[in-house]
């Protein structure tokens, strides 16, 4: 059962999309549960504060490492196995891998920050991963939480209604995906490439290959850089 826990200032904002459709549909089945706890729960004084001026001075404010500690505590006790996530446009970037690997395990805690981040002591003190989902900044993150638990969700069996469609697409063999086309065979004088419409399948493979490895060296090279150019005429 892959569980998330969503540490939050603004639960109201989950399931949001992933109350639909694939996730949704494997929600309401229980192949999956999700708890979004708010963090105000554990805020101080009459007003529940969670942040404070930051140390040092500047602007805005800083989430406050005992406030945290005391949500992340109350989540999860020290023998939950679950990985710990703060997502943060200064983390690791999640990829296809890592989400595959939490897909595989038990789930996560996931910590929305806000405001201008959290207490650096509290991401030791609770051994958080910190983790990105681009090279942007968001108001806060929950919309990243949302995409990397879409991510992961889709992964777990039977969720997606043919296995096959989580093997091959973008990332799963190191290059972006292939060009896809369905009917009509002929839209507006663009005809669909006619390898792919006589039924020979080493062909078909051979193309659809050939699209992906030229698709990923003009929009991504630096996936190809890790690789020989064996390596990827291997695959």
């Amino acid at each position: 059962m892959f569980r998330a826990t969503v540490l939050t200032l603004f639960p109201e904002m989950f399931p949001g999309p992933l109350g639909l459709s694939l996730a949704g549909d494997a929600l309401s089945r229980g192949i999956w549960t999700l708890e979004p706890r708010q963090i105000r729960e554990h805020g101080l004084g009459r007003h529940r504060a969670v942040d404070d001026t930051p140390a040092g001075g500047g602007p805005g404010m800083v989430m406050r490492a005992d406030v945290l500690a005391a949500a992340i505590d109350a989540a999860a006790p020290k023998d939950d196995p679950r990985p710990r996530l703060l997502m943060t446009p200064r983390g690791a970037p999640l990829t296809q891998a890592r989400a595959r690997a939490l897909a595989q395990g038990p789930g996560a805690i996931i910590l929305c920050a806000r405001f201008e981040g959290v207490d650096e002591r509290i991401i030791d003190a609770r051994a958080l991963e910190e983790m990105s989902v681009g090279d942007f900044v968001l108001s806060g993150g929950e919309i990243a939480a949302l995409a990397l638990i879409d991510a992961c969700v889709r992964l777990i069996p039977g969720v997606m209604g043919e296995e096959a469609s989580g093997v091959e697409e973008s990332f799963e063999a190191g290059l972006l995906e292939y060009p896809h086309y369905t009917r009509p065979r002929d839209f507006e004088g663009r005809d669909i490439p006619e390898a792919l419409l006589s039924g020979d399948h080493a062909r078909i493979a051979k193309w659809r290959h050939e699209q992906a490895l030229a698709l990923t060296r003009a929009r991504r090279p630096d996936l190809l850089a890790p690789q020989t150019g064996d390596a990827v005429r291997r695959r």
